[in-house]
């Protein structure tokens, strides 16, 4: 079964399904009395979240047997419950079963919940960057809610995400345990406080907040418009044992210790002999049916057999040179290389494969060693016979993910010519948010086969072999497969790729001519010096110590600042310090946001952000980066990736250069250590407000274009309309707050966001969204339009013709649709300056190579383009990459491209 890294971790919360199916479904039963209902309801439900989430893993929780903690706790926890009836627990162990064929791991811990397991491995999930989606039918497990875990209910077709449960329940995700604990859950028998239902248990957090601030400020009970509210304070104070006994009962465990993680859990192959027997003998006709032909998870039982292989190991010189024939003969073929590693830097070929026909390929190996190994051809010959095959550009070469392979061969002095094709490119233009585009990935999804593993052939973990230490048996068809695949998914991908001109347009012009250019920048790399980043590591060590100092003089006392216990003792428990919010397990916040809001009006929290912020700084770039200085090049060369973002921005890791700060000193010291060498400058050349220019021209509007073709301050414009003053007389305050509008609105931002980030309120954020609008009617037209095209047809356009697909926009789930008018409003702009700058790092390239200049372009930021200029060229490159740069898309406002020199990236930014 597939799965993707980028696909959400799918948490199945069992149990609750369990009764939900047998209480909501009609009772079945086979001919001889077995009960069936609650095994087909939990099935059905499994089936449709594979159908949602194909790429997922889905993990299925149950509760296990015996008592739990919470037993401990409270003698008289789920006391009222009734015994579980004999007809249901029938079906739990072939239930069991089932699951577990049908490849999903299924876990039961006893001694805790299934909620605890699933909050557990979700706060697991989300702490690695990834997605989760619990499917729950219970209230409980909206704690566990926010900006990366989501809550779907598939009996009642919901979802609930931050602002969903703020919406059902009227209050962030954090406060359902205070929800709880005051109004008690009758189901699992939690006392909470007698007399406190729905409304008031509401009333009491919107008035107040959670339990804490509750019990901090009982004076203001009385005032709330609630019924009882007089008599409701002595109440609470008679019964807060029961209050803190009950948000303790109700707090889902986060840190259970458990004997696997989420990282080691996959969907496995259904056993299809083991689900026919139990749809047999549960008399599951229409499951069993389907077993025939398909699986009952709608995929293919039996993966699509390939065509029949034949796969040639070359070890002669005879039959290499035969194969060389045969390739010149057909003059477009498919090649993939084998390899010692992944740096490609540092990367040594083990092996090449070709692949010319669907089922015809062959493998080089030319460095497998391994006690026992076959003699192989020398490399060194092998690649002579085949540089002028691989040197040649009218010999055209299909791979996946080229880029890799062109480094691989500049490692051995080959220079790799004649790109036809790039089925990971193919796939990205195609559709960038349908899935991964490896091609593991895209054989399953296009050719409906399932492909071999590294791992199949060279193990896992600390005892994974590289390959030059596979055998030649495995390394065989291995690597055969991935030219023929390679082969096959490039004849699929470029017909479907010709049924739609803009998309093959794109894939054409832009992707697939950027790929070289990108190897050129990784190539070249960017000088760093070691000794400056040496010493701002010892300036921000410094720095720390002082912070340190600081926040303990501010506390009264020493702390640990990297632990949140010690943090929240002292803020909240010591100086007294007001909770803006509290986490998951009851305890108040001190994340990031909550002390970026309390360091406007307390020391403390100030020092805490600078230090924090100045350790990431220091860890992530100043001690990190002279680690990844390569030896020979002494350079630093990161990966550029192409088919990774929806918008099609490019990323960076290894390091991500995406994201060196640019707003601080320290950020900007850190660019002083890219430097220029002798005899040489930095040029950075970077578009200016270019998403505005873009959303100037899609929407038409008088004022914008107005501002930005008479080069006026767009912002001190835009605050000119809001604020009804002239141009002339805009304060900092006011453009700071125009800016804030111009991007906020670009990227769907709502008036409650808006009055967050300025600090106002929300009738006055409001009132300037409203006042925008209506001096700029073309911005709200364009808008509105956007949203019914998306609605129409499912997608979006760039000025080029790159689409972003929106699978969410027509659902019946509102918060889903909301989001994706969002994204299709923002999209167009992301997307175009993507595009924009592509095709200007494309026409940057060939200025260059156009006049044999030695410049080079050597990074990619964002809207920027950094290049290491040799100072006798200053002078020209500074005109060709200006005039690339703004005349990389013709829009009715002008490009405006800032360029600047220096030493290093910081003077020339």
């Amino acid at each position: 079964m597939s799965e993707s890294r980028e696909a959400p971790v799918l948490l199945v919360d069992g149990s609750s399904y369990l009764y939900r199916a047998y209480h909501a479904l009609p009772p079945l039963e086979t001919s001889s009395g077995q009960p069936t209902g609650a095994i087909k309801g939990v099935v059905s439900m499994l089936k449709r979240l594979h159908a949602d989430y194909p790429d997922s893993p889905i993990i299925v929780v149950f509760d296990a047997k015996g008592p739990t903690f919470r037993d401990s706790m409270y003698a008289s926890y789920k006391a009222h419950r009734p015994p579980m009836p004999d007809e249901l627990r029938s079906q739990i162990e072939p239930l069991h079963a089932i699951v577990t064929a049908l490849g999903f791991p299924l876990l039961c811990e006893p001694g805790v919940e299934a909620d605890d397991v699933i909050g557990t491995l979700a706060k697991q999930a989300s702490a690695q960057g990834r997605k989760v989606v619990v499917s729950t039918g219970d209230k409980d497990m909206a704690q566990l809610v926010d900006d990366q875990i989501t809550l779907v209910n598939t009996m009642s077709d919901t979802v609930l995400d931050p602002a969903g449960v703020r919406a059902k329940y009227g209050f962030d995700p954090d406060k359902m345990i205070d929800f709880l604990a005051l109004m008690g859950d009758k189901v699992d028998n939690i006392p909470g406080v007698s007399g406190v239902g729905e409304k008031t248990a509401l009333g009491l957090i919107q008035g107040i907040g959670g339990l804490e601030d509750i019990y901090r400020n009982l004076d203001r009970v009385k005032d709330l418009p609630i019924r009882g509210a007089k008599s409701l304070a002595e109440k609470l104070i008679e019964e807060r044992d029961n209050a803190e006994l009950s948000f303790q009962l109700a707090t889902i465990k986060l840190d259970v210790p458990l004997p696997y993680s989420v990282e080691t859990m996959h969907n496995t192959t259904p056993d299809h002999e083991s689900l026919r027997s139990w749809f047999e003998q549960l008399q599951f006709r229409s499951w069993t049916a389907e077993l025939d032909q398909s699986s009952v998870l709608g995929a293919p039982a039996v993966i699509t057999p390939a065509a029949p292989t034949d796969y040639e190991l070359i070890t002669t010189r005879d039959a290499l040179k035969r194969w060389i024939d045969e390739l010149t003969a057909v003059q477009c073929f498919a090649f993939d290389t084998e390899t010692d590693q992944l740096d490609y830097m540092q990367a040594q070929i083990v092996g090449m494969s070709f692949c010319y026909e669907t089922g015809r390929a062959c493998y080089i190996p030319v460095a497998h060693d391994y006690p026992g190994a076959p003699d192989q051809l020398d490399r060194d010959e092998v690649l002579g016979l085949l540089r002028p095959l691989l040197e040649d550009e009218r010999y055209l070469k299909v791979g996946q993910h080229l880029k890799y392979d062109v480094h691989v061969l500049q490692n051995h002095g080959v220079t790799l010519r004649g790109f036809a094709g790039d089925t990971m490119l193919e796939s990205y233009a195609l559709d960038s948010v349908a899935g991964r585009h490896d091609m593991d990935s895209l054989a399953q999804r296009f050719l409906n086969r399932s492909t071999t593993s590294f791992e199949d052939v060279a193990g896992k973990g600390v005892k994974q072999l590289t390959f030059n230490q596979v055998s030649l048996e495995l390394a065989l068809p291995y690597a055969c497969e991935d030219a023929d695949v390679t082969w096959q998914l490039h004849q699929t991908l470029t017909q479907k790729l010709a049924e739609c001109a803009s998309l093959q347009t794109v894939y054409q012009t832009i992707e697939l001519p950027l790929a070289p250019v990108l190897q050129r920048i990784e190539r070249n790399g960017a000088l760093l010096s070691r000794d400056m980043l040496q010493q701002q590591s010892a300036v921000l060590g410094g720095r720390l110590v002082e912070l340190e100092r600081d926040a303990h003089e501010l506390a009264g006392r020493p702390f640990n600042l990297g632990s949140t216990k010690q943090l929240g003792e002292i803020l909240f428990d010591e100086l007294k310090l007001p909770i803006i919010k509290k986490t998951p397990k009851g305890s108040p916040s001190t994340a990031e946001d909550v002390l970026a809001e309390l360091a406007l009006d307390y020391p403390l929290p100030k020092v805490l952000l600078e230090y924090r912020g100045l350790a990431k700084l220091k860890s992530t770039y100043t001690d990190k980066l002279p680690l990844l200085i390569n030896a020979r090049t002494g350079r630093i060369h990161t990966s550029y990736h192409q088919a990774v973002t929806a918008t099609g921005r490019l990323s960076s890791s290894d390091p991500n250069l995406q994201n060196i700060p640019i707003r601080s000193v320290e950020g900007r010291m850190i660019r002083q250590a890219f430097i220029a060498p002798p005899d040489h400058f930095i040029l950075a050349a970077d578009y200016s407000q270019i998403e505005l220019r873009i959303m100037a021209h899609l929407s038409d509007d008088q004022g914008l274009l107005t501002a930005f073709n008479e080069g006026l301050d767009v912002h001190s414009a835009t605050a000119a309309e809001v604020f009804g003053v002239t141009i002339e007389t805009v304060t900092s305050d006011q453009r700071r707050k125009a800016k804030a509008i111009n991007f906020g609105l670009i990227y769907g931002m709502s008036a409650f966001g808006l009055a967050k980030q300025l600090h106002i309120g929300r009738a006055e954020s409001q009132q300037y969204i409203d006042t925008y609008f209506e001096r700029y009617p073309g911005v709200l037209a364009y808008m509105n339009q956007t949203r019914e095209l998306a609605h129409a047809t499912g997608y979006v356009e760039t000025l080029f013709g790159r689409r972003l697909y929106l699978p969410e926009i027509n659902v019946r789930n509102k918060m889903l649709v909301q989001a994706a008018e969002r994204t299709a409003i923002n999209a167009p702009m992301q997307g175009t300056a993507a595009d924009i700058i592509k095709k200007a790092m494309l026409a940057v390239q060939h200025a260059l190579d156009a006049e044999s200049l030695a410049a080079k372009m050597i990074m990619q930021v964002h809207d920027e383009l950094v290049l290491e200029v040799p100072n006798d060229e200053g002078a020209r490159v500074k005109q060709l990459v200006s005039n690339a740069m703004s005349e990389a898309a013709s829009l009715k406002v002008p490009l405006v491209v800032d360029v600047g020199t220096g030493l290093n990236w910081d003077q020339a930014h």
